[in-house]
């Protein structure tokens, strides 16, 4: 079959559903609430060269920094994955982006029928011809570190967690049972790992049953064919989109509340230019890397670019949006290009070492891979705002809210760790209002369900409702953020990683600008105290946690206004 049109369309949905079909085997056979409620996970798979052909509708933050982890384990193993062979890692210096993500990478080989001696060579193992990779990575509540949740407002990556370095999980269909002994050991939920982690064992063997599927059906070399023509045409239509951008250059300084130890605002800069057909990111002038917790690996800034290239290339090819609307359950932004390492071949990232953007080992890096990508996809679109006015909605919440809770469940005489992204306000977009409670930009999750929440934590959840006016005015109105009271029924130790409780998320073309968001322990249900942005506590049984999200920016000069 020649590539041509169809052929490529045809190709191009098998492998987004061997990604989806992944998805949905980590799905059905996860053990925790934040992997089986929350859909904290994400699954792709990727050529004989380690580039990401495709991937579900899962998380941005995750899929753009998932082509580092498979190179990082083919760097680690160069010729020597053979079938059944599976890597696991979660190293941010070594293809990971923070401790809790743990990553999977296996090839996947096919029977040669004009190779009977058997002689191996780099894309063979034995008889057998290398198809590509498949991969997932899920979210583990816990792998350690200093405080419940793995995500601690820690000063170097020792702290965080167990460190796991490409390394072989299974060889030959064995697996080693001593390497998830070692995990599970190290988890404050043995058991809770345990189950995650044969979860995504599970979708990586769907995932390589169900590409030798595909390969049975069209061969090797049509399959390899069109790997290669999908990534070429990505390349052509951001190409395209591109250049149907204003040539220049468009510079935006913003700045992070703080990194949790210091109270001093922290600057992102970034300079993207246009010409042509290409674009050039540069984050030159971004902070120096921080001695708290917020640094973002390399990987987890290119993943923010990725996303954002992606969204100005579905909004100017003219996908029916209208505007970049952001990300959200079911969204696919930029679907006129296929997601893969295509849409960054016009792409230059420059990302200087040492920076809160490139860190250097072994600095913290746990927040970086949450909060600082949001900022990161914030200064982005602002700065392709100069160039589209027109086409980029206003700032949304710009944080995930990250909430860890953990300690020993008094009632089932067991320990506990909960972790949840909160929602929060969409940006106000140029042809309507923005969207109220709602993930955006580099997260994709749901919210735990009260029921599922309550059945599994000693946590009681008093309120989950909209923060009413906390979006910006505009003439189309920001988003509003959301209210998320839980009140605790065992003693626990809760760390928040959050954004825009100092500097207000702005509005776009006169919209004003959206409302930050507070953090309130209620003290036996009723004395306030006031929580920074990033705080680690110690909480009793009566106690509220109330997370006040923020609102989004509003677009445009709201109506009546001279």
């Amino acid at each position: 079959m020649p590539v041509d049109p169809i052929s490529l369309e045809v190709f191009k949905n098998m492998f987004i559903s061997v990604s989806e079909e992944m998805g949905v085997a980590l799905l059905r056979t996860a053990y925790s609430p934040n992997i089986k409620e929350r859909r904290d996970f994400s699954c792709a798979i990727f050529d004989p060269a380690g580039q990401m052909v495709a991937q579900a509708a899962h998380q941005p933050v995750h899929l753009g920094a998932m082509p580092a982890s498979v190179q990082a384990a083919l760097d680690t193993f160069p010729g020597a994955l053979r079938p059944g062979d599976m890597v696991i890692l979660n190293d941010p210096y070594l293809g990971g982006t923070h401790l809790p993500d743990i990553t999977l990478v296996a090839p996947v080989f096919v029977a040669r029928d004009d190779n009977p001696d058997g002689a191996p060579n780099g894309n063979r193992g034995g008889n057998n011809e290398l198809v590509g990779f498949v991969s997932n990575r899920g979210h583990h509540a816990d792998v350690g570190g200093m405080t419940p949740g793995s995500l601690p407002l820690s000063t170097e990556l020792y702290q965080e967690g167990m460190i796991l370095p490409p390394i072989k999980l299974a060889r030959g269909g064995r697996l080693n049972q001593e390497v998830i002994q070692l995990i599970c050991r190290n988890s404050r939920t043995p058991e809770e790992r345990r189950g995650d982690l044969a979860a995504q064992i599970a979708s990586i063997r769907v995932g390589e049953r169900r590409l030798q599927e595909v390969v049975e059906r069209y061969g090797v070399a049509e399959t390899h064919e069109h790997m290669a023509a999908l990534l070429d045409y990505s390349e052509r239509v951001t190409r395209q989109a591109i250049s149907s951008i204003p040539d220049g250059a468009y510079r935006v300084l913003d700045y992070m509340d703080d990194d949790g130890l210091t109270e001093e605002p922290v600057p992102i800069a970034v300079t993207i230019t246009i010409a042509g057909d290409t674009m050039t990111i540069d984050f030159t002038g971004t902070s120096a890397q921080r001695p708290g917790c917020i640094n973002a690996p390399q990987a987890v800034t290119v993943s923010a670019s990725l996303y954002m290239v992606r969204c100005v290339v579905g909004c100017v090819s003219g996908n029916g949006s209208g505007d970049v609307a952001g990300n959200s359950p079911g969204s696919v932004p930029g679907s006129e290009a296929p997601a893969n390492q295509g849409c960054l071949r016009p792409v230059t990232i420059i990302t200087p070492r040492g920076t809160l953007v490139n860190p250097e080992p072994q600095r913290g890096v746990a927040g970086g891979n949450v909060e600082t990508s949001q900022r990161i996809t914030d200064v982005l679109l602002t700065a392709m705002a100069q160039a589209l006015p027109e086409l980029i909605p206003a700032t949304s919440q710009g944080t995930m809210n990250n909430l860890l809770i953990g300690g020993h469940d008094l009632e089932r005489e067991r320990p506990f760790v909960y972790y949840e992204t909160i929602g929060g306000g969409m940006g106000g977009r140029p042809t309507k209002d923005g969207i109220s409670g709602i993930h955006t930009h580099m997260t994709n999750t749901m919210n735990t369900p009260i029921e599922a929440l309550e059945f599994a934590f000693p946590l009681r959840l008093k309120r989950y409702a909209l923060r009413r006016g906390s979006g910006g005015d505009g003439l189309h109105q920001g988003g509003d953020g959301l209210v998320r009271d839980v009140e605790f029924l065992s003693p626990a130790r809760v760390t928040i990683l959050s954004e825009r409780r100092k500097f207000h998320p702005p509005g776009f073309h006169g919209g004003h600008h959206g409302q930050p968001g507070e953090n309130v322990l209620l003290k036996g249900g009723y004395e306030e105290v006031r929580l920074a942005g990033k705080e680690t506590l110690d909480v009793e049984p009566g106690d509220v946690l109330s997370i006040r999200t923020p609102g989004g920016g509003g677009w445009g000069e709201p109506a009546g206004k001279d």
